[in-house]
C-alpha cells in the first residue's frame, strides 16, 4: 500500500511569497481569494487562487514552489491555468480544412434538396437556379476550390502573375503598347 507523500509545510505557508510573484505579472484586483494546492513530483507545491479576470471563469492563478534543504522557499513557476469546467477555446483548424468541410456540407445539402424535388416531383427549378430564381454560379465557383488552393496556414496560393485573379503573364500581343515611341518625350 502507497502512502501520499505529505507537502512540505513552509511551502503550504508561503502563501505571501506566492501573492508577491503574482502580483509581479497582474494585478492585485485579478487575484482571488487562495483555492488550494497541488502536490507536484519532487516535492514542488503548486499554490492555486481565484481569478477574477472577466473571459476566464473557471481559471485559477497558480505559484509554484520549491524548497530544498534548510534554504527558503522558491518561486519556480507563476502561470494562469484551467480548472474543471473552464471555458477552453477549440482546437485551432486551418482555414483549407474548415472550408472543405464547409464544401461537403454544402454539397450534401443541395443532394438532398435535388433528391427531395425528385421525390415530391418539383422539376420546375433550373440547375442554375435556387427557388428565388436566383442564379448560383457564384456558389459553382467554390466548388472549384479545394485544400490544395491553399498553403498550410490556410492562405490562398498566389500563383506567379496572378493579380486580383488575372493572369498578368498572358499578354495580348496585338494590343498596343502605352509607351509613345516618341525618343523627345
Amino acid at each position: 500500500m502507497s502512502s501520499t507523500p505529505e507537502p512540505d509545510p513552509r511551502l503550504l505557508a508561503a502563501h505571501d511569497l506566492a501573492l508577491a510573484a503574482l502580483h509581479e505579472i497582474t494585478a492585485p484586483s485579478t487575484v482571488g481569494p487562495a483555492a488550494g494546492y497541488t502536490l507536484e513530483d519532487d516535492g514542488v507545491v503548486s499554490l492555486r487562487f481565484g481569478n477574477t479576470m472577466e473571459g476566464y471563469p473557471g481559471w485559477y492563478w497558480t505559484v509554484s514552489l520549491a524548497v530544498t534543504d534548510d534554504a527558503d522557499p522558491t518561486v519556480l513557476e507563476v502561470e494562469l491555468l484551467p480548472g474543471e469546467g473552464a471555458l477552453l477555446a477549440p482546437e485551432w483548424v486551418p482555414w483549407a480544412v474548415r472550408l472543405a468541410e464547409y464544401q461537403a456540407a454544402q454539397a450534401a445539402l443541395a443532394a438532398e434538396e435535388r433528391e427531395n424535388a425528385d421525390a415530391e416531383g418539383d422539376d420546375d427549378l433550373d440547375d442554375d437556379e435556387d427557388e428565388s430564381g436566383e442564379d448560383d454560379d457564384e456558389l459553382d465557383d467554390l466548388d472549384d476550390l479545394d485544400a490544395s488552393d491553399f498553403d498550410d496556414d490556410g492562405s490562398p496560393i498566389l500563383h506567379s502573375g496572378d493579380v486580383d485573379g488575372v493572369d498578368i503573364d498572358v499578354l495580348d500581343e496585338s494590343a498596343p503598347d502605352d509607351e509613345d515611341d516618341d525618343p523627345d518625350r
